[in-house]
């Protein structure tokens, strides 16, 4: 066996075992007993009511659009960025991390002053606009889906840039050799390779997503059931000082982010079988 870098197999596992508990399933299994503290009935009130139910609509349905439009678009940009060589690239290489660094308030204040009926954007395209569209995104939920759009979409590019740069141009030579068009070598020879990347973008930019709060309270109007998302409603039921209320929410939110998280992992590991050897 060869030495390790690292000391032993032991050790490291008890450190990493030890720090995941700390960090991770002390503060969830807090999460789940603060939860368990109330009654059968009054837990099933909290989690059926219209606004809870509303809340983790618009807060689910929002984050799985956003993630869906980062797939498509990311994709795009990685394209880009790899695969063509222009004046800016460098510097438009790091604009896509600048989601990272930027305080989600910032992203919220900027956004919804530019998609605000009288921004640049909201005038464009809005009613009294050169373009006649009638469109309102700031203080809907589109601009909840904008928001979050915004803050996902270097989780796919980076994801996606790395396997692109490792990507065998030959082959895609050989399928022309072979006589495939565009619409086939990319169906059959660029997006099998690429699935299992996708989806773990997919999947990091919808979680991040789901539990986002700075950047959509202010470009969202935060109306009950209409653009209320669910962290805003914990941190109301936070400031009613009801915090078992609180602890239910975030837990119904916990189960559903863990469920739809396992099921894109599943059809990951599908697909990293089904393609990964290609």
């Amino acid at each position: 066996m060869k030495p390790s870098v690292i000391p032993g197999f032991g050790l490291t596992l008890g450190y990493t075992i030890t720090y995941l508990s700390l960090i991770v399933l002390i503060p969830l299994a807090a999460l789940l007993l603060k939860s368990a503290t109330l009654p059968v009935d009054r837990i099933v009130k909290i989690a059926t009511a219209h606004r809870t139910l509303q809340a983790l609509y618009v807060s689910f349905g929002s984050s799985f659009i956003a993630a869906i439009v980062n797939v498509v678009f990311g994709l795009v940009v990685a394209w880009v960025l790899v695969r063509y060589k222009f004046p800016g690239r460098r510097i438009m290489d790091a604009i896509v991390d600048l989601p990272f660094a930027l305080p989600t308030a910032v992203a919220g204040i900027a956004l919804s002053t530019i998609y605000a009926p009288n921004g640049w954007i909201g005038w464009f395209v809005g009613p009294n606009g050169p373009l006649h569209l009638g469109w309102t995104i700031a203080y809907t939920p589109s601009g909840i889906v904008v928001a979050l759009i915004f803050i996902g979409l270097p989780f796919v590019v980076r994801t996606v840039q790395p396997v692109l740069e490792e990507f065998e141009q030959e082959l895609e030579e050989a399928a022309a050799t072979l006589g495939a068009n565009r619409f086939q070598t990319i169906s059959r020879v660029i997006l099998p390779r690429l699935t299992p990347a996708i989806l773990t973008g997919f999947a990091l930019a919808f979680a991040r997503a789901v539990g986002e709060y700075g950047s959509v309270i202010f470009i969202a109007s935060n109306l009950p059931n209409q653009s209320e998302i669910a962290p805003l409603l914990i941190i109301i039921k936070l400031e009613e000082f009801d915090v078992p209320s609180a602890a239910v929410i975030a837990t119904i939110m916990l189960i559903l982010a863990f469920a739809m998280l396992l099921v894109i992992n599943l059809v990951q590991t599908w697909a990293r079988r089904r393609y990964g050897d290609l």
